[in-house]
């Protein structure tokens, strides 16, 4: 009876861990998420005297199926040849109803000119 019960300790210990480690890494799912617009509205100086990537910081409103116009902002490295600037238009990627855990659609590519 005793061996029965230990086992049956342990086996609830193994679901609960595999549960833990699988709820930790669906916590953001950008394929299951909304895809969204960012409108940048403000973007940190590029550093005039740096190559390669830097980071930046970029503030802008997010639109989408279920959201209009929430402001956001982040921090990226990107490219000091490729800086984003205000009025780019940015592809994102959000939780569905949750736009403040945006992130860029295709980390790779780079923003299109907004006007």
């Amino acid at each position: 009876m005793l061996e029965f019960g230990m086992l049956l300790i342990m086996i609830v210990a193994l679901v609960g861990v595999v549960a833990v480690y699988l709820r930790g890494r669906g916590s953001f799912r950008p394929a299951q998420g909304e895809t969204g617009t960012l409108y940048v509205t403000g973007v940190s100086p590029r550093p005039d005297d740096l190559v390669g990537e830097q980071f930046v910081t970029i503030t802008g409103n997010v639109t989408g199926p279920t959201v209009q116009g929430t402001v956001v902002y982040g921090r990226f490295a990107w490219d000091v040849n490729a800086w984003p600037s205000i009025g780019d238009l940015i592809t994102v990627v959000y939780p569905a109803g949750k736009p403040e855990r945006w992130q860029i659609a295709h980390p790779g590519a780079r923003p299109s000119l907004g006007s």
